[in-house]
């Protein structure tokens, strides 16, 4: 039990860092922990969003106390992202764990190459402002995938923003600062639909962690490049994929 805790303290440091370095991959590093210590979808998704209404919030609040928040952007992604996590909270609980399990991993394995393909194809972004008129739909597939994946708003949302072209400090900002929203949806879901009796010791060492972890992102990005983290973070979630794909069918 005490390294277990111990374990998952570890998880919410390591996640924390990465997601506070890329200003992504939180849900997606530590879900793929959690999956990987044999948690079942549904609760690992759970823990790893509970926890993240502290996260998300501390993120969202900095961002926009920084001005790198585009309310137009905020707006047009938080509804939409309400609702599809909700949905796919509701979605995850409804379905037995040991059926949905494969596809989450495969999901999960299919972000990590995402986010290796994002780090090997770097592009020049202008600053000048962007609209996009499919904020609201890209806002309701990262809300349902990240309900689903325990992760993936970030990596979806924000990695499609910013290849099509918006500023990287708004576009960062923006969805951090509504993943506080959906990340709440989603919880209250997941509350209403499963026994959290359990679940707190999960949320308490995520939390423990990422509270440890959070003051050292800064200093980190200083020292690695942020393709650097990006590679490693990658080649972290695919490497747990297939471990756990190996564990399934081998």
């Amino acid at each position: 039990m005490v390294v277990n805790f111990i374990l998952v303290v570890i998880v919410g440091f390591i996640a924390q860092m990465i997601d506070g370095s890329l200003g992504m991959a939180y849900g997606v590093s530590a879900n793929s922990f959690l999956l990987g210590v044999g948690l079942p979808p549904a609760i690992a998704s759970a823990s790893v969003h509970s926890a993240e209404i502290v996260t998300t919030a501390i993120s969202g609040i900095s961002h926009w106390h920084e001005g790198n928040t585009d309310r137009r952007m905020v707006l047009a992604l938080l509804v939409p992202g309400v609702i599809g996590g909700a949905l796919g909270a509701y979605i995850l609980t409804n379905i037995d764990g040991n059926v949905i399990k494969p596809y989450i991993t495969i999901y999960l394995l299919l972000m990590g190459i995402c986010i290796l393909v994002k780090a090997f194809n770097s592009v020049q972004l202008s600053e000048e402002k962007q609209t996009s008129k499919w904020l609201i739909p890209l806002g309701l597939v990262g809300g349902v995938s990240d309900a689903i994946g325990g992760g993936g708003w970030g990596p979806i949302v924000t990695s499609t923003l910013i290849s099509s072209g918006h500023a990287p400090r708004k576009a960062i900002g923006s969805v951090n600062f509504a993943e506080f929203f959906v990340t709440i949806a989603e919880v209250i879901v997941f509350i209403t639909t499963l026994s959290f009796t359990e679940n707190w010791r999960y949320i308490a060492a995520l939390l423990i962690g990422g509270i440890i972890a959070a003051p050292l992102g800064a200093r980190l990005t200083k020292k690695i490049s942020a393709k650097t983290l990006m590679i490693m973070v990658g080649i972290l979630i695919i490497v747990l994929q297939l471990r756990t794909l190996y564990q399934l069918y081998f």
